[in-house]
């Protein structure tokens, strides 16, 4: 029985009980005295005519209120009150109890000093007489009740400001950690399994396993372990999985916390919270400390101007450093840091002995990107019909988070269908829409616009079909698709470094819509802005970064410090007029050059355009059959053109877009 009465929950005390019997006191105040009874009030005559019964034992004055209160003998109030509806108080009602004391207003305190002793010498009053100042209960309660009002706000406050932590420290709170710790016994760990491609980047975190795993090993030969390592990357590529999934192979805390965290309005805060997550994790030792997105707190200092006497984000970034670089080397604690913005780090941060290595986790490579389709496909149902090494070879430049996206699309669009399974045509469509958006078949396009725009992919496709760097060939339509009235697509080589004329070949079929427009309908339209734009950042890059100008070779102006050079340039007005020139040189050359290639093929070019008009698509087959096979052929064609030779008595499925090349 005794253990069954100590399981049982009693109601958990909450402060604002507290401030509800605050108040009920006050309340009670303003009409009980201190006496414990009730004061009757009556009129003077009435006051006086009491008095001269006899039987009152004393009263009292209070002179700043022109107010007197008698105090009743038992006898003398059971005559006066002996019928309980006679009380006139309207708070008490008809269930009034007996009392013992009445109140009125006086005259004034020296002619009630005169009735007292004519009182006195008639012998009805022979009691005590005292003078007092009355106390006005009702702005005690004004006075005090606002006070209490106001600490509860700010109780309420200071508990809201620390996310609704209701013990352990109370306010001051506000200054611990809000890193989020995933032990070694939780069971959602993670480890490198889960984590698909990014082979280059397991296998050099993977020393950071055997140092938590065997510190030993490292110490006794007199290595150090390293104090930090920095994932760099872009976007969606799996820095954070990376993280979790060291902690969980090396089977040891994991504390996880944004770089947005430290951060707070209160001076100070931040710091104390870097402190208070170092204390943790030497507790926790061996552990891993991530700090997802650090650039929010360790951005370089000194960049602008501090306007204030303390900048709050340069005290954490110090604390920071402090505490890296603090604690022992062989404590065990080992700090990951992610960040897509590695250039703007502080250099003090990056320095040896603090992160001590970078890992660049970059976009998967062909053979990653097929391990990524593996295991998000665990749970889609599909079919026999799709093909992961196509599928693979389809999406150069998307990231893991973009083939997660691409696996969920195709099946929904599938649900959408009413499909038993996931189907090839379902994977080919989500990357359709994901790239270029939905398809826009209800938007009202006149027949001449219909024109410009076939004429206008026509000739992006003929001189792409003709160069020897052109990408492969994909698709070309003239279906509106999210914000374009017409795209071609292409499947771009994975290159790692791009020739001159690689960077000329992709101008020349960037302005080839252009050209198109200008020779063979007579004018042009604001169809060709996306080319115009993207052509002209790649010539200012060739003269500007890569220096591959003529007039100004071997220059370059890029910064990959992340510096910039604020409101000033690295050249003069002279060198800057030389470089307009030379960038208007490229685009006119380029241009020149895809009028010649449209000048030779402009047959093809017309049957092209007519083809597209009339189907609203054409895809690669359709080139080749207007063209020929093309002189120079990539690797990625001769694949896709050997899958096409297998499917015997199968209908060519369309692939799926990867450069939008217009914005029509």
């Amino acid at each position: 029985m005794a253990g069954n009465n100590n399981n049982r929950k009693g109601p958990k005390f909450n402060i604002f009980w507290m401030y509800g019997l605050m108040i009920i006191f006050l309340l009670s105040m303003l009409w009980l005295n201190m006496d414990g009874g009730v004061t009757q009030e009556v009129t003077w005559t009435q006051f006086e005519n009491i008095v001269k019964k006899g039987g009152v034992k004393s009263i009292t004055v209070y002179s700043n209120k022109n107010y007197a209160e008698a105090v009743l003998s038992d006898s003398l109030a059971q005559v006066v009150f002996k019928d309980a509806q006679q009380v006139s108080n309207p708070m008490l009602g008809n269930s009034q109890m007996a009392s013992n004391k009445i109140s009125a207003q006086i005259p004034s305190s020296d002619k009630f000093d005169e009735k007292v002793e004519q009182w006195k010498e008639q012998g009805v009053f022979d009691g005590e007489v005292k003078y007092d100042k009355a106390t006005d209960f009702s702005m005690v309660f004004w006075n005090v009740g606002f006070i209490v009002l106001m600490v509860a706000l700010w109780f309420f406050m200071l508990k809201r400001l620390n996310g609704g932590a209701g013990g352990g420290g109370g306010i001051f709170n506000v200054g611990k950690s809000k890193a989020r710790l995933f032990d070694k016994d939780n069971d959602n760990k993670v480890t490198f399994k889960d984590v698909a491609g990014l082979a280059e980047a397991k296998v050099e975190i993977a020393e950071i396993v055997d140092f938590l795993k065997n510190p030993k090993h490292y110490t006794e030969l007199g290595g150090k372990i390293p104090k930090g390592a920095l994932l760099v990357g872009p976007p969606g590529t799996g820095k954070t999985l990376l993280a979790k999934a060291v902690a969980g192979e090396a089977d040891v805390p994991f504390f996880s916390m944004s770089g947005s965290d430290f951060v707070e309005m209160f001076v100070g805060v931040g710091a104390s919270r870097v402190r208070d997550l170092f204390r943790q994790a030497k507790e926790k030792a061996p552990c891993i400390v991530f700090i997802d997105e650090i650039d929010a707190v360790g951005r370089a200092r000194g960049n602008k101007a501090n306007l204030g006497g303390n900048d709050e984000r340069e005290s954490t970034l110090n604390q920071l450093l402090t505490e890296m670089d603090g604690f022992g080397s062989n404590s065990g604690v080992i700090i990951l840091a992610a960040t897509n913005r590695a250039d703007i780090l502080d250099k003090a941060l990056l320095r040896a002995g603090r992160f001590d290595r970078q890992i660049y986790v970059e976009l998967p490579e062909l053979s990653d990107r097929k391990e990524i389709f593996q295991v998000h496909l665990r749970n889609v149902k599909t079919d026999g019909s799709v093909d992961l090494d196509l599928l693979s070879r389809q999406t150069p430049g998307f990231s893991g988070a973009d083939i997660a996206n691409v696996c969920n699309e195709a099946a929904l669009i599938a649900a959408r269908h009413k499909k038993q399974a996931v189907q090839r045509q379902d994977f080919m469509d989500a990357i359709d829409r994901i790239v270029g958006g939905l398809e826009k078949r209800s938007k009202v396009i006149t027949d001449e616009e219909r024109r410009s725009i076939a004429v206008h992919e026509a000739g992006h496709a003929t001189v792409s079909w003709h160069l020897r760097y052109g990408d492969p060939l994909i698709k070309v339509t003239i279906v509106p698709r999210g914000k374009a009235l017409g795209a071609a697509w292409y499947l771009p080589e994975e290159r790692q470094i791009e020739p001159k004329q690689a960077l000329l070949d992709k101008i020349c079929s960037l302005m080839a819509g252009r050209v198109a427009e200008d020779m063979f309908l007579g004018f042009i339209d604001t169809g060709a802005l996306n080319d115009l734009e993207r052509a002209t950042k790649i010539a200012y890059a060739m003269v500007t970064y890569y220096g591959m100008s003529d007039k100004l070779p071997n220059i370059s102006y890029y910064d990959t410090s992340g510096e910039s050079y604020g409101f000033t340039k690295p050249y003069s007005e002279h060198r800057a007029q030389a470089i307009d020139e030379e960038v208007q040189a490229i685009i006119d050359s380029q241009y020149e050059r895809a009028r010649e290639i449209l000048s030779q093929y402009e047959r093809g070019h017309h049957e092209l355009a007519d083809l597209l008009q009339q189907r609203e698509v054409i895809y690669t087959e359709d080139a080749e059959r207007i063209f020929g096979p093309r002189q120079w052929q990539s690797r990625t064609e001769e694949i896709l053109k050997d899958e096409a030779a297998q499917e015997q008595g199968s209908v060519t499925v369309t692939p799926p877009p990867f450069e939008q090349e217009d914005n029509q």
